[in-house]
């Protein structure tokens, strides 16, 4: 796909994975549009990007279908369109047993990580199909093949989103719509409160994901990496 001109909505793209992708975009001539919960970090992303290529995007809280819906209408109105959707936006809760979690927190991640997602597919695909086509890459993790203890919610959410992802691929093919999954094992983020810092400089850099959206992109339209699972190459030594 040839991105010069070609309108990309990227979810949690304020900062960490979701900016480096935004960002990584922009610089190749796409027209990007990004969302995030945060009005402060909202701002920043764009006054940092505006400089960059044409960025736009509005507060959005994926949990809510209204919000999502709305959010994809303002880019359609703004761009005229949508031709690559990244699903980007999810949170973790860490370190608590199912019997410690609560309710509110589960339902919390399941809702972000998992319907965030298929509402914006469900509002962006009849867009993509009226343009001839388009990509959606949902960023899952390598928690979603490999459970843990204490991450029930956040397993149990990206297990779910790989199981939607796959079923997609073989709903839209036929249409012209690519999509892939890409699973990151550890990134040097502030994902679940962790905090980027040289002693993980051994972990993946939001850049490393960006570069592998962008090489997806970029793929002859003939083939599908639906699945690309992506890790640190030489992590500490247990």
């Amino acid at each position: 796909m040839a991105l010069a001109d070609k309108v990309a909505i990227v979810s949690g793209g304020t900062k960490g994975i979701g900016f480096a992708i935004a960002e990584t975009l922009v610089k190749k001539g796409a027209k990007v549009f990004i969302c995030g919960r945060n009005k402060k970090d909202l701002r920043y992303a764009l006054d940092d990007l505006s400089s960059q290529g044409d960025i736009s995007g509005e507060m959005c809280d994926v949990r809510s279908e209204e919000q999502v819906r709305q959010m994809v209408a303002e880019c359609e109105r703004v761009y005229g369109g949508v031709d690559i959707l990244v699903n980007n936006a999810g949170i973790g809760i860490f370190g608590k047993t199912v019997e410690e979690l609560t309710g509110e927190e589960f339902q919390q991640v399941v809702e972000t990580n998992l319907l965030g997602v298929f509402y914006a597919c469900h509002y962006a695909i009849p867009i993509m199909k009226r343009r001839g086509g388009g990509y959606i890459i949902n960023i899952s993790s390598l928690a979603g093949q490999n459970a843990h203890p204490k991450m029930a919610a956040y397993n149990a959410s990206k297990f779910g989103l790989n199981g939607f992802s796959e079923s997609l691929m073989q709903e839209v093919r036929q249409d012209d719509i690519k999509v892939s999954y890409v699973c990151p094992g550890s990134v040097n983020t502030y994902f679940g409160g962790d905090v980027p810092r040289e002693a993980n400089a051994w972990q993946l850099q939001p850049g490393d994901i960006a570069g592998t959206v962008l090489n997806l992109l970029e793929m002859d339209p003939r083939a599908l990496p639906s699945k690309v699972e992506i890790r640190p190459s030489k992590p500490p030594a247990k």
